[in-house]
């Protein structure tokens, strides 16, 4: 009889749900191939030392969950279906040497979440909140959250959204998600974003069917005289600090937007993604504000607190609302409770504005000490975006090499993220994106130090 390594250790008591593991664990390993026929019940149960009953009960277990299957005349074998997995790649076999200054964008402190105000505000929900609050969710969120953040919105965005037009998703990618399927319905099957733009979202776009139009941004944001000439009836846009230019959306633009999508029936969505950290003056207000019958407004607590919470909301046009309401629930039947009514509490003790406030002076230490370290170390470099937001956009030197730049970058340990992924319509100044959030001063002034020593001219590269 084969070896099956089924090992028991008798100690531990529960032998049969051991023969049941020990026999799965062989099977998931490869050690027992697919089409291998497996001994008498009585045959295993004397090899292990232990009852028929025992073996018998692990083989009609497995049996049931597909690893064994058994026929008469033919005994019982592991199924086809079973087939070894994948080894894993070596530890350490990844392409280079290790990241020790990642200055990739898109994630905050996170060893700066809000734990103790959290934990504080978690409490209080589960000591005072009514048993039927953890029933399934409604599709469009906590009635208690929508109020919360309407108010929010209204102070600090100066958004018009009423409770009953807001939906709860689960981060800005969830509700990008869930309006592309809504413009699908309306058979509005383009969509427009903005050039250069983040090439993670695209993919978003076309899972659910819609064709992408690139439209150019200059010094003043979106191009509309551009955007009028595309088919898109909508178009998605991040006017408060365009990713990754770090643009403000010019108010002249802004009126042009909002004319444009009045004149042709369209749609702006707002991905209103990092506006809370404006560093020279208050946030420009949202978009939505001026339009709200036009304007879907995304936002999330992704970069305040953390992306992990995934907790978002989509203030909606009036016509929008039945449609997302009902694409949500078909998504996931609604969004998690406790986490909604902890954001709640937080929201109405102040706890999350006063965390704000605090990581707005800790950001603003580390923006500072990365612009201080270009201009010591990069001093040909054109540094954009440092008003706001989370991330730098760096032209190189005139006449550098973008990807031999961040390759080298990538030898020294540095990650930074290229542009040229960013770009569709038409090439762009050699450029990088330093994202400043997880790092302290004195670690991004290394590393930007390091990225200075990596910096490749187009022609001629040494090193």
């Amino acid at each position: 009889m084969r070896e099956l390594l089924v090992h028991l250790d008798r100690s531990a008591g529960r032998l049969g749900g051991q023969v049941r593991s020990g026999l799965r664990d062989a099977i998931r390993s490869g050690r027992l191939p697919p089409g291998f026929r497996l001994p008498s019940t009585r045959a295993l149960a004397e090899n292990l030392g232990v009852s028929r009953g025992m073996v018998v009960d692990a083989y009609e277990q497995l049996i049931a969950e597909g690893y064994l299957t058994s026929r008469h005349g033919s005994g019982t074998q592991v199924t086809s279906a079973c087939a070894a997995p994948q080894p894993a790649a070596a530890p350490g076999s990844a392409d280079g040497p290790p990241i020790t200054h990642d200055l990739v964008p898109g994630v905050p402190d996170l060893s700066e979440f809000p734990r103790a105000a959290w934990l504080a505000a978690t409490r209080h929900v589960l000591n005072t909140a009514p048993h039927s609050a953890f029933g399934y969710p409604g599709p469009a969120g906590a009635a208690e959250l929508r109020a919360a953040l309407a108010d929010y919105l209204g102070r600090v965005r100066a958004a018009q959204a009423r409770p009953e037009h807001i939906v709860v998703v689960n981060g800005v990618a969830q509700g990008l998600s869930l309006v592309s399927q809504a413009l699908r319905r309306f058979g509005r099957d383009v969509l427009a974003v903005e050039d250069p733009s983040s090439d993670r979202q695209r993919s978003i776009f076309t899972t659910h069917g819609l064709d992408v139009a690139y439209v150019p941004t200059d010094a003043e944001g979106i191009d509309v005289e551009a955007l009028a000439r595309t088919p898109a009836r909508a178009v998605l846009v991040t006017p408060a600090h365009q990713y990754p230019t770090g643009v403000v959306l010019s108010p002249r633009r802004r009126a042009a937007l909002v004319e444009w999508a009045r004149a042709h029936d369209a749609l702006i969505v707002e991905d209103d993604y990092d506006a809370e950290f404006r560093y020279d003056r208050d946030p420009v207000g949202c978009l939505q504000g001026l339009a709200p019958d036009r304007v879907v407004h995304l936002g999330s607590t992704s970069k305040a607190l953390a992306p992990g919470m995934r907790l978002g909301w989509a203030a909606l046009p009036a016509a929008l609302i039945e449609q997302i309401r009902d694409l949500k629930t078909n998504a996931d039947l609604g969004s998690a409770t406790l986490a909604q009514l902890t954001l709640v509490r937080m929201l109405e003790t102040g706890a999350y504005e006063r965390h704000l406030r605090v990581m707005r002076a800790h950001y603003r230490k580390r923006r500072d000490a990365v612009a201080e370290a270009i201009a010591e170390h990069l001093p040909a470099a054109r540094v954009h975006g440092v008003a706001a937001g989370l991330h730098l956009y760096v032209e190189l030197p005139a006449g550098s090499d973008e990807e031999a730049t961040v390759r080298r970058a990538r030898a020294h340990g540095v990650r930074v993220e290229p542009m040229a992924a960013m770009r569709v319509i038409a090439p762009g100044p050699p450029a990088v994106i330093i994202g400043y959030a997880t790092l302290s001063p004195d670690r991004l002034r290394a590393a930007v130090r390091l990225l200075a020593e990596s910096v490749l001219p187009a022609a001629g590269r040494h090193g």
